[in-house]
This record gives structure tokens, C-alpha cells and sequence, in this order.
């Protein structure tokens, strides 16, 4: 491989690439944009597109293989297949009737894309099936149920890029392709895909780059008069500081790169800033700042749609227990919402209906907004499903990914009244972390997505809901002693309700120095525990090795490195040693009511099917 890479890099045009060599370097596995970065000295899609035609023109080309599911034993006939240039002929004939339609699987299993996507994918599937079309999935995910080859009439198993995408659908020939039911990746394909002459089904690519861009999206919402929190891509530290001054503190900060690997933060103050941007490269063109302004106390609230050339057919609103400041992946979610304003839901139904019509939606959507004391703004907006999609479909029994599927393929949709907020029960969804797994990694919630999977529960009220939620991921209710360390004193405040109702129950309360003052002047009794890097005793050191405490609650104040190293001890030995934990308030406050309001022998276990809407 070196000596085709060396040997690539000799020639000054892509033209010189001759036949022989082009399928050597195909066979040993380079893409095309692998070859046009070698002859071109640079990475990019023109330099990929570029490859592709010389390649296509030298009928250097992969052909299709059935993956043998019985060893040899006997001649296998399937629908499972791959592409490879070790091969000359096909395994399968193409027709050319345009009765398929392709649909993009959302890859491996990562923090940022689970099982929710593939969810999406299945159905989509399904529902292509039951309406006469030939389902061609392409996903390379052994664990998913899409990379089944009894989901779908042919099963591409293979990478999702541009260059085998494009060689599939060549092949297939298919009536149009789905890329809003995979989530990121196969979204991030739609451009290259359309300009290429590729049909996408649904919401029209050049709408989804409208939407992707930054710079593109805050313009047509100042056009529509549509609010949202406001923001800068700062290329030098004086603008940073210049923005900082315009909007004041708190601020959400994304620096290009991060020393400790945290890509986003939360700073209340210049100080905090300053700190964050010393562990960041250079603030400059080459490495910009993203800065905007953080609503402190502010719902972040859903809406997962489905629209049809514009209209919203059909949707569902849902509420996040915390308060924005944690990423949509990692948050609990409650739906129906359980305590947002009816004047709330209506604008959001409204500002969603515009943007669906502006946009020109047609297919699933998603929608993040911040409520504050009923003034909504926008934060984003995504022309595919979401991962709460499923979460939504499940519980109100009303399958959003069929009907956004239907209007893919052109059916006629029939809207509905939206009267998701009537259902007799609620559902709530957790998220699971394993950050047992990732050693040395601070666990806590934030900005950036830390969560590795989902539980979806359903409760005859939002407190059986969220227990039973929480102890499906792995938490468990406290017996008899609970640890506090809260940093800043709006948490401390939200708490301290908490650990009143904890010491009416018996419960032994613990607490770090600030909290254990704020505790006492306020009339809770607790003990105060030492930090780790203290002599003194009793000591967080001791209680957590011997298991002492069988749920901690620690929220983080700020950046200093004295209380991100006393915090992060607290936290990391908390998961090494299984001890519970929270470091979110409004999370923990919850969390607590509702395991003071239910005994774990009240929680009644009940199917999916005994909920009826």
C-alpha cells in the first residue's frame, strides 16, 4: 500500500492514473478520496468526484457479492450483500423499473447514535414494503435489527460514504433515497448525493443546508421574526471578549480544540472564560470560537414532526426534566410534557408550523426550544428524525416514522388534531451511561453527549414513571445515608427541599463545607464531610471507599482547578465505587420526590399493550 501511495503522489493530474494501476489501488482498498488527496495534495469532494469519473471512464468499477450465510455447505441465495472490486461479474441482476428505494442506516453504534436511529430505519423499511416498493437498505452495523437481511428485499452491507452509496444507487437504479431516518451521517450526505443528481426523498437537501448552516439558519429566522439565543463565531480572543461585553454571562462556549476533551462549556464569569480559552488552541480564523448566550433556568422543550410539503400533518411536544444546559442525548425526557404552560405548547405549535412551511418540510423533524416564563426561542433545528422519535411513537401508541415514510413515497397523509397531552399515563426516558467503562472520564452532564443508550417507561403519573426509568438504567433507591455537593447556589436552593424531605424520612445527610452551611443556616441537619485532599475527618475518602453513602448528588460549580479536581474525585469515585449518582439538580430533585412517593414494591409492572390511548 505504501508503494501505491508513494507512487500516486508522483503524479501531478489524476489523468495519469492509467487502468491497471487505478484497480491495483482499488483492490488494495484506497477511496476515491484517498487516491485525490495522494495526486491532488489535498483532501476534498472535488478531488473524490474527480477520481470517480476518471475511474468510471476506465470501467474501473466494484461489482456485487452475496455474503454466503451457510459456509459453502450449499449454495446460498441471498439478499445479503456487499460490493468489492475482487470480482468480475455480479452476483444479482438489476432492474430498471425505478420500483426501490433506498434507504441510509445510521452506522456503528457511538456515543451520539444508538439504537433509536436504527428504530427509525426498521420501520421506514416496513412501511416502503407494505406500500408495494422493493426496500434496499445500506448500513454496516452487525448489532442492528436493519442489517437483518429478513427486514428488507436487499441488504448492502457496506460503508456509508459518498463513493459506495453513490456506486449502490447507480447500480439499483431506485425511484429515490432516504436519508433523514439515520441520523447524522447519512443527513451530512444529502448535498453531495443531490448534486450529484441523486433523488432524496423528501425535504429538499439545499432546505437541510439551509438548516445546517449556522450563518444561513439565523437569517431566515430573524426573516420570520422567530427568537433565538444569540451568537458569534469569534476568530480572535477581542471579539470573544467584545461578545462577551454585548451579552454578559453565562455563555455557551465551543472551542475548536480542547486540552481536557471537552469541546463545549458553560462559563458564568470572565475569569471561567478565561480559563476555558487558556486550555483552547489559538483563537483564530483557522481555529474560530462559537459563543453564545446561555439562558440560565431555561425548559428545553421538543417537538418531533412529521410535515408534508410544508404542513405538519402530524407531532408531538415533549419536555426535558433538566434545565438547558444538557445535551438532548444525555437529558430525561417526559412526554406528554408535565409542566409546560398550554400558551408555551401553543407557540411552539405555531413557530413549528412556520418553520415547517418556510422550510418546506416534507418527512420527520425535530425542533429544540428554550421556555422561559413563556418567551421561546429556537435553538436548532434537524430535517431528520430524531432519537426521540421512537421514545414518542411508543408511548402515544402513533407511529410518526410510518407516516413520515408515507409522505417520502408521496402518499397522502391525513393531519391530525395533536391531542397527545389527553393520554391517561406518562412516559419518561432515561438515559444509560458507561462511564465504568471509560476510565479516568468525568461523569457528568453537560452540553456534550456522554450517554451510550435509552430507557423508555410508562407510569400512571410522572413520579412512577421517572423511578421506574431510573432504575432501568442501573439506579438505585438510597437506603438510609445521601452525600450533597453543590457548588453553585441556585442548586443549593433547589436541593435543599430535597434534603428536607430525605431527613423527615430518616434519611443520614451528608454534605460537602458550602453545602453543609447553606444546609444548617436553612434549617437541614447534616454532616459535614472533608475533601479528599484534607486530613481532617470524617473524610469523602473514607465514606465513599467503604460505601457510606448510597447516593451522591454533586453539581459542579466552575472551571477553577480546585473545584474541578475536588468535584471530579467525588464524581469518578462514586461510578468506580457503583455508588449512584446524580450532577444535575433538577434531575436529583425529581429523582428524590419520586422515590419518597413510591416504594419499590408499589411500582406496578405493566406491558406496553395495557396502556391504552
Amino acid at each position: 500500500m505504501q508503494k501505491i501511495a508513494s507512487r500516486f503522489r508522483e503524479k501531478s493530474s489524476v489523468s495519469e492514473i492509467d487502468q491497471s494501476e487505478m484497480l491495483e489501488a482499488k483492490k488494495a482498498g484506497f477511496s476515491d478520496y484517498q487516491i485525490g488527496g495522494l495526486v491532488l495534495n489535498g483532501h476534498g469532494h472535488e478531488s473524490e468526484l474527480s477520481v470517480r469519473k476518471h475511474r468510471k471512464a476506465q470501467n474501473v468499477v466494484p461489482y456485487v457479492r452475496q455474503i454466503d450465510t451457510l459456509a459453502a455447505e450449499y449454495p446460498a441465495q441471498t439478499n445479503y450483500l456487499y460490493l468489492t472490486y475482487h470480482a468480475t461479474v455480479h452476483d444479482i441482476a438489476f432492474s430498471q423499473d425505478k420500483n426501490s428505494v433506498v434507504t441510509l442506516g445510521s452506522g456503528v453504534y457511538r456515543i451520539g447514535s444508538s439504537v433509536e436511529f436504527d428504530w427509525c430505519g426498521v420501520n421506514a423499511l416496513i412501511s416502503i414494503k407494505e406500500k408495494g416498493y422493493q426496500s434496499v437498505m445500506i448500513n454496516y452495523n452487525p448489532e442492528t435489527v436493519s442489517t437483518d437481511y429478513d427486514m428488507c428485499d436487499r441488504l448492502y452491507f457496506d460503508e456509508l460514504t459518498f463513493e459506495r452509496v453513490s456506486d449502490i444507487i447507480e447500480l439499483e437504479n431506485p425511484l429515490g433515497t432516504i436519508v433523514s431516518m439515520g441520523g447524522q451521517i447519512p443527513n451530512n450526505m444529502a448535498m453531495k448525493l443531490f448534486n450529484y443528481n441523486i433523488n432524496i426523498l423528501g425535504t429538499s437537501p439545499e432546505s437541510i443546508d439551509r438548516a445546517e448552516n449556522r450563518h444561513k439558519f439565523s437569517a431566515i429566522m430573524d426573516e420570520l421574526g422567530l427568537d433565538q439565543p444569540r451568537w458569534k463565531e469569534a476568530t480572535s480572543l477581542d471579539a470573544v471578549h467584545a461578545f462577551a461585553d454585548e451579552v454578559g454571562f453565562p455563555l455557551l462556549i465551543r472551542p475548536s480544540y480542547v486540552l481536557s476533551g471537552a469541546a463545549m462549556n458553560v462559563v458564568g464569569n470572565k475569569d471561567e472564560m478565561e480559563i476555558l480559552l487558556s486550555q483552547a488552541q489559538d483563537v483564530s480564523p483557522e481555529h474560530p470560537v462559537v459563543i453564545s448566550e446561555f439562558i440560565q433556568g431555561a425548559k428545553e422543550i421538543e417537538m418531533d414532526a412529521v410535515a408534508n410539503k410544508g404542513q405538519i400533518v402530524d407531532y408531538a411536544i415533549s419536555e426535558h426534566v433538566e434545565f438547558a444546559g444538557v445535551h438532548s442525548g444525555d437529558a430525561t425526557i417526559m412526554f406528554p410534557p408535565q409542566n409546560v404552560y398550554v400558551s408555551t405548547l401553543r407557540k411552539i405549535r405555531h413557530i413549528s408550523e412556520a418553520i415547517a412551511e418556510k422550510w418546506q418540510i416534507s418527512g420527520p423533524f425535530n425542533i429544540q426550544f428554550l421556555a422561559k416564563n413563556n418567551d421561546i426561542k429556537v435553538i436548532e433545528l434537524n430535517l431528520r428524525a430524531s432519537r426521540s422519535f421512537p421514545f414518542v411513537s411508543k408511548v402515544m401508541k402513533n407511529n410518526l416514522i410510518s407516516k413520515a415514510t408515507e409522505v417520502l413515497l408521496g402518499e397522502q397523509v391525513e393531519k391530525t388534531d395533536g391531542r397527545f397531552w389527553d393520554l391517561d399515563f406518562v412516559g419518561v426516558k432515561a438515559s444509560q451511561f458507561s462511564f465504568q467503562r471509560l476510565k479516568g472520564a468525568d461523569p457528568v452532564l453537560g452540553v456534550d453527549m456522554s450517554s451510550t443508550g435509552e430507557v423508555g417507561c410508562i407510569g400512571e403519573d410522572a413520579d412512577e414513571a421517572l423511578l421506574k426509568a431510573m432504575l432501568s438504567v442501573g439506579m438505585n433507591i438510597p437506603k438510609k445515608a445521601v452525600m450533597f455537593s453543590s457548588g453553585p447556589i441556585e442548586s443549593k436552593t433547589d436541593l435543599l427541599e430535597s434534603a428536607r424531605l430525605l431527613e423527615a424520612a430518616g434519611f443520614e445527610i451528608y454534605a460537602s463545607k458550602g453545602t453543609h452551611k447553606f444546609f444548617e443556616d436553612n434549617g437541614v441537619k447534616s454532616v459535614h464531610l472533608y475533601w479528599h485532599d484534607q486530613e481532617e475527618t470524617p473524610n469523602v475518602k473514607d465514606f465513599l471507599a467503604e460505601k457510606k453513602i448510597d447516593l451522591v448528588v454533586n453539581i459542579p460549580k466552575n472551571l477553577t482547578k480546585k473545584e474541578l479536581n475536588r468535584g471530579y474525585y467525588i464524581r469518578r469515585n462514586a461510578v468506580d465505587f457503583n455508588i449512584p449518582l446524580l450532577t444535575n439538580a433538577r434531575l436529583a430533585k425529581a429523582f428524590i420526590r419520586a422515590m419518597l412517593h413510591y416504594k419499590l414494591q408499589d411500582l406496578e409492572i405493566k406491558s406496553w399493550a395495557s396502556y391504552t390511548v
